[in-house]
């Protein structure tokens, strides 16, 4: 695939979180047909997804539907070669090392370093708070809160953890700390949702969202004027999963749980190593 131009959420709006569900497969380098199966999904799988709210700078409200803020992506993105610091608080030693494995996988392809550090200040600090979600802010935005405040967490890491989970999770979350948005909210994404299903799915376990919420989370689209974008990629990590029950033609998105090949191809031209 040509690569064009693809989102960064840093693009116009401080939001990120990450569409995770627990499965057993293990991780490894996949060719895209294996990856193809692996991503296919199922309505029962979907059953099991634990769904994560954006979250914003102060005052960076968000009507869904428009344009919001018109913040260029210079603003969220860090500067190239950037090597960002990360502070893990919480969390067992298992949990903390597979978090530090995982979020590598972006400085592969991109020219940025992400490294770990024990003491002092940190431009990322990461928590394990049980029970608060899996969430990041974006790029940036991570200066911009109070030192002793956390900016990313993951909130159902445990010792019991597939590799398949902290793999998706993990680098779901630090591809926003690195300024990516969510797939399905591409600005070319024309995903069938059926949305009185999509309301009452959410409204309940495990989410709780109101109508405002899913509006967010799900339907709002990132405005092509305002976005750098390329083809709109349906194996990104970014991508929640999508039930085919929740749309009105049988679409639906699996689990995706490493880089897709635009993902890599991607980051490299956002942040390129020559």
């Amino acid at each position: 695939m040509k690569l064009h131009k693809k989102i960064l959420l840093g693009s116009f709006i401080s939001m990120a979180m990450v569409s995770c569900n627990t499965t057993n497969d293990s991780i490894e380098e996949k060719s895209p047909e294996a990856q193809t199966a692996l991503n296919a999904g199922t309505s029962a799988d979907f059953a099991n997804t634990q769904m994560c709210k954006d979250v914003y700078l102060p005052g960076e409200g968000y009507i869904p539907g428009t344009a919001s803020k018109g913040a260029v992506v210079s603003s969220k993105k860090w500067p190239n070669g950037s090597v960002i610091t990360v502070k893990l608080t919480g969390g067992t030693t298992k949990v903390r090392n597979k978090v530090m494995q995982y979020a590598q996988q972006w400085s592969q392809y991109a020219n940025i370093t992400f490294q770990f550090v024990t003491s002092g200040n940190a431009q990322i600090r990461v928590s394990f708070i049980s029970g608060a979600g899996s969430y990041s802010y974006i790029g940036k935005d991570a200066l911009s809160i109070a030192s002793n405040q956390e900016t990313m967490n993951f909130g159902w890491f445990n010792d019991s953890t597939t590799d398949t989970e902290f793999s998706r999770t993990t680098i779901h979350e630090f591809g926003h700390a690195l300024g990516m948005i969510h797939e399905h909210q591409h600005p070319l994404a024309a995903i069938p949702w059926d949305k009185p299903k999509v309301y009452a799915y959410y409204a309940g376990a495990p989410n709780y969202w109101t109508q405002a919420q899913v509006d967010n989370n799900l339907f709002a689209k990132y405005s092509t004027t305002q976005t750098q974008y390329s083809a709109y990629d349906k194996l990104s990590i970014m991508h929640y999963s999508i039930s085919s029950n929740l749309t009105t033609n049988g679409f639906s998105v699996g689990n995706n749980t490493v880089l897709s090949a635009t993902d890599k191809q991607f980051i490299a031209t956002v942040y390129p190593k020559s």
